[in-house]
C-alpha cells in the first residue's frame, strides 16, 4: 500500500513539473510576441529657403571722430560745452585769451593802411617823372607783405576760438578753465555716432561669397534679442598673409543713438541662400560619425533613412537627398527607435485630450 502511494505521488509531481514548464514557455512566447508602440512627435518635411551664415565678433567704431587741438598757446578763459553735449561743425567749444594777438592784428592793420595810402598818393601824381617805377614796385611788395602778416594775425585771433570740426558728441574734455594750453594740445574728443562701423576679418575662403551692399546682422551683449541690420561697406582687396584673412567693414545706422562706439558685438554675415529646398527641424537629424539619418513615419511604423544635409539656419536644416517633400519626420523620441519600430504619434491635441 505504501509503495502504491509513493508511486502515485511521483506521477503527480512529474505531471505538475511538465505543466509548469509548458506554462512558462507559453508566457515567454507571449511576451516575446508583444511589441509596444514608442510615443513620438513628428513634423512634416517642408519647402523653404535656408541661408548660410558666418559668425564672428567685432567692436563698433565711429567712422567720424576728431581730436580737437589748439593751434595757439594761451590761457583757457571759457568753456562752452561739456562731455555728452551735442555739437555741430564750426560750433565754439572753448576760447583762449588772445589779447596779444588782437593787439598785433591792430598794429599790422595800421601798417598796411599807411603803405596803401602812400601807394595811392604816388599813383595820383600827374608828373610820373617824380615817381620811379622801382619805388612803386617796392611799395606794392611792402603792401602785399603787410597784408599777408595781417591775415596771419587775423588767423591767430580766429584760432583762439576752439571750434568743433565735425558734427557729433563730446566724448571727452581734457582741459579746464584757467589751464594754459600749449600749441597742439588735445582739448576735446568728438565722435559722430549717427553711423557706426564694425570691422571683421574673414577667412579667404569666404571672399567669393561677399559683395558690397550685402546684409549682415549685429547682436549686442545688452540687447541679445534685438537684431540690428548692417551692410557690407568695404571689402579689402588683399589677404593678410599671416592670418589668411581679409578685412571687411560693415556699416549700420544709429540715428537713435542706442549703440556706442567701443561696444562688443556678435556679427552674422549671410553669404548664400538656397531657395525652395526641403527642410526639416534640426532635432530630427541623427549624426553618427558624420552619417546623417532621420526616421520617416510609414503607417504605424518608422523607416530609418540616410540623408544628405546642406545649410543650417537657426533650427532648420536643408535636406539635399534621402527624403521627399511632405514626409512625416520624427522630431522627438527618436533615440528609442530602430528601423521598423512601432510608433504612436503624440501631437499637442492628443496630449491635451489625455489630460482632460
Amino acid at each position: 500500500m505504501t509503495a502504491q502511494i509513493k508511486h502515485h505521488t511521483l506521477w503527480v509531481l512529474m505531471l505538475m513539473a511538465l505543466f509548469g514548464i509548458s506554462a512558462c514557455n507559453n508566457t515567454e512566447s507571449t511576451e516575446a510576441e508583444t511589441e509596444y508602440a514608442v510615443p513620438v512627435k513628428t513634423d512634416i518635411a517642408k519647402q523653404g529657403d535656408v541661408s548660410s551664415f558666418y559668425n564672428t565678433t567685432a567692436i563698433l567704431e565711429a567712422p567720424e571722430e576728431a581730436r580737437v587741438v589748439t593751434r595757439l598757446t594761451g590761457l583757457i578763459t571759457q568753456l562752452t560745452v561739456e562731455e555728452g553735449d551735442s555739437v555741430t561743425q564750426g560750433q565754439i567749444m572753448a576760447i583762449i585769451d588772445a589779447k596779444r594777438q588782437e593787439f598785433d592784428l591792430a598794429h599790422l592793420q595800421a601798417e598796411a593802411q599807411i603803405i596803401e595810402q602812400e601807394l595811392q598818393r604816388l599813383k595820383q601824381i600827374k608828373n610820373k617823372q617824380f615817381v620811379s617805377a622801382d619805388s612803386l614796385a617796392k611799395l606794392e611788395y611792402k603792401l602785399l607783405s603787410a597784408r599777408a602778416k595781417q591775415d596771419l594775425a587775423q588767423l591767430q585771433v580766429t584760432e583762439s576760438q576752439i571750434r568743433s570740426p565735425i558734427n557729433g558728441i563730446v566724448a571727452k574734455r581734457t582741459v579746464k578753465i584757467g589751464n594754459m594750453a600749449q600749441e597742439f594740445d588735445e582739448l576735446f574728443y568728438v565722435v559722430n555716432q549717427d553711423k557706426l562701423h564694425a570691422i571683421v576679418h574673414l577667412p579667404e575662403a569666404q571672399l567669393p561669397y561677399l559683395r558690397i551692399g550685402q546684409t549682415a546682422k549685429i547682436y549686442t551683449s545688452h540687447q541679445k534679442d534685438n537684431t540690428l541690420n548692417a551692410q557690407v561697406l568695404l571689402i579689402s582687396p588683399i589677404i593678410d598673409t599671416q592670418s589668411g584673412t581679409f578685412k571687411v567693414t560693415l556699416q549700420l545706422p544709429n540715428s537713435n543713438a542706442q549703440l556706442k562706439a567701443g561696444m562688443f558685438t556678435r556679427v552674422e554675415i549671410r553669404y548664400d541662400t538656397h531657395k525652395n529646398v526641403i527642410t526639416v527641424p534640426a532635432q530630427s537629424i541623427i549624426d553618427q560619425d558624420n552619417q546623417y539619418t532621420v526616421y520617416v513615419v510609414n503607417g504605424n511604423k518608422v523607416q530609418k533613412k540616410q540623408v544628405t544635409i546642406g545649410y543650417k539656419q537657426d533650427n532648420t536644416i536643408e535636406i539635399i537627398s534621402g527624403i521627399k517633400l511632405g514626409d512625416n519626420i520624427v522630431t522627438h523620441g527618436l533615440h528609442n527607435l530602430k528601423d521598423q519600430s512601432l510608433v504612436e504619434i503624440i501631437n499637442p491635441l492628443t496630449l491635451a485630450s489625455s489630460h482632460q
